[in-house]
C-alpha cells in the first residue's frame, strides 16, 4: 500500500476582480504518493496552476479567498496546511515543498549572480556557512548538469540559455532536497530536444532524492512517459482520472478524449486537418450549474446544462463526472471506446 504524502480535500479557491468573483478552483480532491509522479493536465486557465500555487501558499491574500471551512484541507503529512500562517508556511516552502515556474526568466532574479539565488534557499533553511551553502549549490549545478559549473555560479540569468535558465531553476528547487516537488509547465518556451533532456532530468533526480512530483502541464504528450497518474482539469474541477495506461487508451470524459485528438500524431497525413475543439472555456465569474464542458460538448445532453454529473467509477483508480455513463444514458451515439460500465 502506498504511502500518501499530500492529500487534498474540497479546494476551492476564488479571486476579487472588478468585473466580480472569479471561481477559479471549485471542489477540488486529489491524493499524492510518496515517490510517485502525478500529471495534471487541461487547458490554460482551468486552475491548474492556482491548485499548485495554493498548495505553496503563494496565492496574494489581498484578492484571493481559499475556503477553510467543511471538508477542505491541503495536508501535508497529516497538518493542515491551509490552517499554517505564513511564518509556518515558510518553513515548509522551498525546504519540504518545492516549486519550478513557468517562465525561469521571470521567476530567477536578474540582479543576482546564479550561485547567490541557489545559496539562498539553503542557506535560509539550514544552519551552514556560506562557504558549505556554496559547495551545496556548486553541486546542485552539477547535478542539473550544466557545463562549467564553476564558471556558471558567477554568471546572471541572463547569460544563461532558455534550458540552462530551466535546468537552474531546477537547481534553486531541489537545493534543499524536498520531499516534493511541483513542476509547472517545466518545458514551456522550449525546443522538443531540450524538453525531453528536462524531463529526463526530473525523472533521474526524482529517483536520487526519492521525492513525490506534481506534474502542471496542457501538453498530454509531455506525461505519457513520465507520469504514474493523470487526472484531467476543466474549468476548476477535476473531469477524469485515472493510471497513464487507461487515460490514454481507456479515456471516458469527451473533454480528456478531445485533448488526446488534438495531439498530432505521428503517422498523420501531411495533407489531413488537425483536430480542433471548438468554442471556450466558460466564464468562472458565473460559473454554469451543469457541466461546464457541456456547450462544447458532441454528446451533450439536456441534463448535462441543468445538473453536475456524479462520478462514475471504472476501476480503484479511473473515474469520471459525466452524465453518458448514467445507467440511464443512452449510448446509441457514443464510439465503442467509450462504452464503459461502471463498477460499484
Amino acid at each position: 500500500m502506498s504511502e500518501k504524502i499530500l492529500e487534498v480535500k474540497d479546494l476551492h479557491v476564488s479571486f476579487r476582480t472588478y468585473a466580480g468573483v472569479s471561481h477559479a478552483v471549485r471542489g477540488v480532491d486529489f491524493y499524492l504518493n510518496k515517490g510517485e509522479t502525478l500529471a495534471i493536465v487541461g487547458e490554460s486557465g482551468c486552475g491548474k496552476t492556482v491548485t499548485s500555487k495554493a498548495i505553496m501558499g503563494l496565492l496574494a491574500a489581498s484578492n484571493t479567498d481559499i475556503k477553510k471551512d467543511g471538508e477542505s484541507a491541503i495536508l501535508f503529512q497529516g497538518e493542515n496546511l491551509l490552517n499554517y500562517g505564513e511564518k509556518q508556511m515558510s518553513q515548509i516552502r522551498g525546504k519540504r515543498i518545492s516549486m519550478i515556474f513557468q517562465d525561469p526568466m521571470t521567476s530567477l532574479n536578474p540582479t543576482m549572480k546564479i550561485g547567490d539565488q541557489i545559496m539562498e534557499s539553503i542557506l535560509i533553511h539550514q544552519k551552514v556557512t556560506k562557504e558549505e551553502a556554496r559547495k551545496q549549490a556548486l553541486h546542485m549545478l552539477e547535478l542539473v548538469k550544466i557545463p562549467n559549473a564553476e564558471e556558471r555560479l558567477k554568471q546572471y540569468p541572463f547569460e544563461f540559455s532558455g534550458g540552462m535558465r530551466q535546468r537552474a531553476m531546477i537547481a534553486v528547487a531541489l537545493a534543499c532536497k524536498p520531499e516534493i516537488l511541483i513542476a509547472d509547465e517545466p518545458t514551456t518556451a522550449l525546443d522538443v530536444t531540450i524538453q525531453a533532456q528536462i524531463m529526463d532530468l526530473i525523472g533521474e533526480l526524482q529517483k536520487e532524492l526519492e521525492m513525490a512530483v506534481i506534474l502542471v502541464t496542457h501538453d498530454l504528450g509531455v506525461v505519457a512517459s513520465v507520469a504514474d497518474r493523470i487526472q484531467v482539469m476543466y474549468a476548476g474541477k477535476i473531469v477524469e482520472r485515472g493510471t497513464v495506461k487507461e487515460i490514454f487508451y481507456e479515456s471516458t470524459h469527451p473533454y480528456t478524449r478531445a485533448l488526446l485528438n488534438s495531439v498530432p500524431k505521428i503517422h498523420t497525413n501531411n495533407k489531413e486537418v488537425l483536430y480542433s475543439l471548438k468554442g471556450t472555456p466558460p466564464d468562472l465569474i458565473n460559473p454554469p450549474e451543469g457541466c461546464s464542458f457541456a456547450p462544447r460538448c458532441e454528446y451533450g445532453m439536456m441534463v448535462c446544462r441543468k445538473k453536475y454529473p456524479e462520478i462514475t467509477r471504472f476501476s480503484d483508480s479511473q473515474e469520471c463526472s459525466c452524465w453518458l455513463y448514467h445507467p440511464k444514458a443512452d449510448t446509441a451515439g457514443l464510439p465503442e471506446g467509450m462504452i464503459r460500465r461502471s463498477v460499484k
